[in-house]
């Protein structure tokens, strides 16, 4: 790793896990990367971020532009691995490159979300995201805050593969879900 993205590493990560009590010592590194091209991406990444949270999942946010900062994205997207990161949710807008020139840099699963623009209502997101060439896998999301919001929890079933704690957490969250619509009464 150059000195320059030692430095970005230091001043950007940001590690936050919400701590229930009674739950396991976390992880000491991130499990989890939430990218965005934009700081304007923040509204919408920042539902991942508060799902991850909420399961006690460690994560690092940043601000990662595929085109006006692409040495750092693929600095950042080749060292994610061996820096603990498991899985990448990235989200862009307009032209939204970041998730597939992420996963065209690393092995690790890439969630994509198309943050939602004010040309289009985000379908030239979610089209430059889901028209990936084979080879270069992308799991695309919804639109807009459903698809950060399901980008987290589709990272957390991913972890939870092989973590009981985390998968006991999303089978509690699945109960409380069912709960709620079957408790839900109309006028």
């Amino acid at each position: 790793m150059t000195d320059e993205f030692q430095t970005m590493i230091g001043q950007q990560t940001t590690p936050r896990i919400k701590r229930e009590p009674g739950m396991q010592t976390p992880p000491s590194v991130p499990l989890v990367g939430v990218i965005m091209g934009s700081r304007s991406d923040w509204e919408t990444m920042r539902v991942a971020t508060e799902v991850l949270m909420s399961f006690g999942v460690l994560f690092e946010s940043k601000i990662v532009s595929a085109h006006r900062t692409p040495e750092w994205m693929c600095e950042y997207a080749r060292s994610a691995e061996e820096r603990g990161i498991k899985v990448i949710i990235a989200g862009a807008g307009g032209a939204a490159h970041l998730p597939g020139m992420v996963a065209s840099q690393t092995i690790l699963p890439v969630l994509g979300v198309p943050v939602q623009s004010k040309s289009l209502q985000g379908l030239d997101s979610l089209l430059s995201i889901v028209q990936m060439p084979g080879g270069i896998p992308v799991g695309t999301l919804a639109i807009g805050e459903a698809g950060a919001r399901n980008a987290a929890l589709l990272a957390i079933r991913i972890l939870a593969i092989y973590d009981s704690s985390l998968a006991d957490r999303l089978h509690q969250f699945h109960h409380e879900q069912r709960t709620k619509v079957l408790s839900e009464t109309l006028p």
